[in-house]
């Protein structure tokens, strides 16, 4: 065009197909007009105007669109790069990877439950081979599951997928059963492991052969426990030392590894009895029984909520503990993490039953850390599972036992000095200062049995228990200022510090009480505490008070300290 912005139309004259250039024109109205009539006689399904405007200096038309009417444009295709092509598995050897062997666990998950087998053994033992190879429709699912997902994420033809993972996995299934049918695997009946480790010590498929061989040891046991209980007595048999115990070592390893991944073989190894909770810290003593040891050596009670194991997890505990297995060892430590995060309640039916457990379960953790995992990571776990302890489904069955408001402001108390991170700790706080600041709180303060200085101890114990929880310094005034609020509501209500000021008692004594009033050691600080403070003012100057404290200046001594902790002294 001869203009420096000039105006061009395009049409799609079906939905699939591509924008062309229709017409070009210096008059805007003109090409508006012209796509209005395109749509309208329906000579195309969509229609766009666009602005070109020249730019003088680099001589090149900047787009702008006008218009725009018609049928939507459809997704644009992904062009398959050559990194797309290349992450695919190109031959047998490379569903032995750990990657794919988690991807066949995933889409075959059903299979191998019914068959009582691990991905590892699929891949090693002709048996299960053929009996997949017959199953027919289960692998043909199988093979889409990972076929049209990964075609939708690279745009490659799920098509063309379907039949290289096909032929991928009949050439994998081949080599298993050639394999068996050569004799390739060993019979341990009539072996020695050692010997059949010592043989393959430098050939070129060596592992392939020892994983067939320790999977066949496995053939007839059904359950979890069993099958450990096999491997443990494999490993008992394995060479002394060098390669060829290293061998047979990583091929149990890693039959272990996706054998306690699965929730129910890790039940029925630990014990059914177990919930969640009792699960996973039955986990972290068997993946670090040294520590687990001391620290039940420093704090008894532990013992009660760690369950011991016994059988062949003790044995694999042993293992563990000598250092033999690390991959398995790490596994173990990042899914206790992993469950930590989840959704799953650790003790679906006793909420304080799960706060101790997860009091447990962070001490265990933290005094692994370094070894297993990073200090980092714990913390962030159990920031994660603390959200879940302050929604209001778990606080509503967390306090749900207590028959009193004190109650369950003990119970709340003992919530925020148990979640970690700085908006858990607040949401805890918040539930904290809902309670003691409602009408129920001070109404039961007030009407309760105790007597009145029972009852202001006990707020003051409720003080002291906040400030340890480790909460901001606005929540912790603001829950501390409600109860010293009761406090001062109650000890008005009973005059106990009148009462104290015109007790016929020795002048130490009546300082004595009312300093420990004012210091908040027997009464919440607030109105309570600064009407005992007051009163002890009275009596320091009244001559008669000093007059009996300079008759007797050894009594002044154990004062001084709750003179300054009631801020009277420096």
């Amino acid at each position: 065009m001869a203009g420096p912005v000039h105006y061009e139309l395009y049409v799609r004259k079906t939905a699939p197909s591509p924008w062309t250039l229709m017409l070009a024109t210096e008059e805007r109205k003109h090409a508006v007009d012209t796509a209005e009539e395109i749509l309208k006689d329906k000579h195309a399904v969509a229609v766009r105007v666009t602005k070109e405007t020249l730019d003088p200096d680099t001589m090149e038309f900047a787009s702008t669109t006008i218009l725009t009417k018609g049928a939507p444009e459809g997704p644009k295709k992904r062009l398959v790069s050559d990194d797309d092509r290349s992450s695919n598995c190109m031959g047998p050897q490379d569903l032995y990877a750990p990657h794919a062997r988690e991807l066949i666990g995933r889409v075959l998950e059903d299979w191998l439950m019914r068959n009582g087998a691990t991905v590892f053994e699929l891949l090693h033992r002709p048996d299960l081979v053929e009996k997949l190879e017959a199953s027919g429709v289960e692998l043909q699912h199988a093979l889409q599951k990972v076929a049209i997902p990964e075609s939708q994420a690279t745009g490659q033809a799920s098509h063309e997928l379907i039949r290289h993972y096909q032929r991928l996995v009949e050439q994998a299934m081949e080599r298993v059963i050639a394999a068996g049918r050569k004799g390739m695997f060993p019979d341990l009946a009539n072996r020695s492991l050692s010997d059949v480790a010592q043989k393959l010590t430098g050939t070129s498929d060596r592992a392939f052969v020892m994983g067939g061989v320790i999977s066949g040891a496995l053939i007839g046991l059904r359950g979890a426990r069993p099958r450990l209980d096999r491997l443990m007595d494999l490993a008992d048999r394995a060479p002394a030392d060098g390669a060829p115990r290293a061998m047979v070592m990583v091929a149990i390893e890693q039959i272990v590894c996706e054998l306690l991944a699965a929730r129910t073989n890790l039940s029925e190894i630990l014990g059914p009895a177990l919930d969640q909770g009792g699960s996973l810290a039955a986990v972290v003593r068997m993946v670090a029984p040294r520590e687990i040891e001391a620290l039940i050596l420093h704090d008894p009670r532990m013992a009660l909520l760690m369950p011991s194991v016994d059988g062949p997890a003790a044995r694999l505990g042993a293992r563990l503990e000598a250092g033999e297995l690390p991959l398995l060892a790490a596994s173990l430590a990042r899914m206790v993490l992993r469950e930590l995060m989840g959704p799953r309640r650790l003790r679906p039916s006793d909420a304080p039953g799960e706060i101790d457990i997860l009091r447990t379960l962070a001490i265990s953790l933290t005094a692994t850390a370094g070894r297993l995992l990073t200090l980092d990571e714990v913390q962030t776990a159990f920031t994660e599972r603390s959200k879940s302890l302050v929604t209001a489904d778990f606080v509503q069955a967390y306090v749900a036992p207590c028959e009193t408001v004190l109650c369950e402001a003990e119970q709340l108390i003992r919530l925020c000095e148990n979640v970690t991170g700085t908006a858990n700790k607040r949401s805890a706080a918040r539930w904290l200062a809902a309670c003691v600041s409602s009408l129920r709180f001070e109404s039961e303060m007030r009407i309760s049995s105790p007597t009145a200085s029972r009852k202001l101890q006990t707020l003051a114990g409720l003080n002291r228990s906040v400030k340890a929880a480790a909460l901001s310094e606005n929540d912790s005034e603001q829950i501390m200022g409600a109860i010293g609020k009761v406090g001062g509501a109650v000890e008005a209500e009973a005059r106990l510090t009148a009462q104290l000021a015109r007790a016929p008692v020795p002048v130490p004594q009546k300082l004595s009480a009312l300093l420990r009033l004012a210091a908040g050691e027997t009464a919440p600080l607030g109105p309570a505490s600064e009407r005992a403070k007051a009163e002890a003012i009275k009596i320091f100057r009244a001559p008669e008070a000093r007059a009996a404290l300079s008759a007797a200046p050894e009594t002044i001594a154990p004062l001084k300290g709750l003179m300054k902790a009631a801020g009277l002294a420096a």
